[in-house]
């Protein structure tokens, strides 16, 4: 019985199938996922229907999932004179963002499924959890899609809105919680500053990033496990 954590497939089918291979998840393991299942890979909504009948697998909400919510329903309606009325501002600026950020993939495979399938998709994206806070052995850990925005100690966890969860990336040079590793995807290790190891899990002031930019060129899926810290990758 184990529990790994892994973020930010960006629809890699193959690369998280192989993910899982490596890790040989059981029945009776636990798979946290940190967000960032959608978008730009080839099969965003192939990994979704994949997961949403594994039993002992977690999602949690990314950005990626954040801008479908906001655009989905507009997209997969009937394009009417009524439809377009209600295009506002707000709701080109949520596509322009989306759109620009890989969209276009998850878009796709949405309008292949009958409209059932797309609702219950879209229902359960919206019961993803925005964090979570797991102990494993004697260590405690909170798990979130990107940081905690605009940090605070005495800022409890409750009290940070989902964008600052979602969105704002962590700062690496301070330690959150002295009794608590962070583990958070949405920044690729390859841009973090003063990483000795780009492509490749981070550890720093009880942060651990572990979103290996597995849909970019010479990326990485990765995933912890949190019994024994061993690292698993998929090239």
């Amino acid at each position: 019985m184990a529990t790994y954590v892994t973020a930010d497939i960006h629809g890699e089918y193959d690369k998280f199938e192989r993910l899982l291979e490596r890790i040989d998840l059981k029945d009776e393991d636990t798979l946290f996922i940190l967000g960032d299942i959608l978008d730009r890979g080839p099969h965003p909504i192939k990994i979704i229907r994949k997961v949403l009948v594994m039993p002992n697998v977690y999602c949690m909400i990314g950005n990626h999932e954040l801008m479908a919510l906001e655009c989905m329903d507009f997209l997969l309606q009937e394009i009417t004179d009524e439809s377009i009325e209600t295009l506002d501002y707000k709701t080109i600026g949520n596509l322009s963002n989306w759109l620009y950020n890989g969209a276009e993939t998850t878009i796709k495979e949405m309008r292949m499924l009958e409209s059932e399938e797309r609702k219950n998709i879209l229902d359960s994206i919206m019961e993803f959890s925005v964090y979570e806070e797991v102990s494993v052995g004697n260590k405690d850990y909170l798990l979130v899609h990107a940081g905690l925005g605009n940090y605070r100690p005495d800022k409890v966890i409750d009290e940070y809105s989902v964008k600052e969860m979602v969105w704002e990336r962590p700062d690496y040079n301070v330690p959150y919680f002295p009794d608590k590793y962070v583990i958070t995807g949405h920044t690729p290790t390859q841009l973090i500053e003063g990483n000795p190891k780009p492509g490749y899990i981070y550890r720093h002031n009880n942060h651990i990033a572990i979103d290996c930019g597995a849909c970019f060129d010479g990326g990485r899926l990765a995933a912890i496990c949190l019994d024994t810290d061993e690292e698993f990758y998929v090239e």
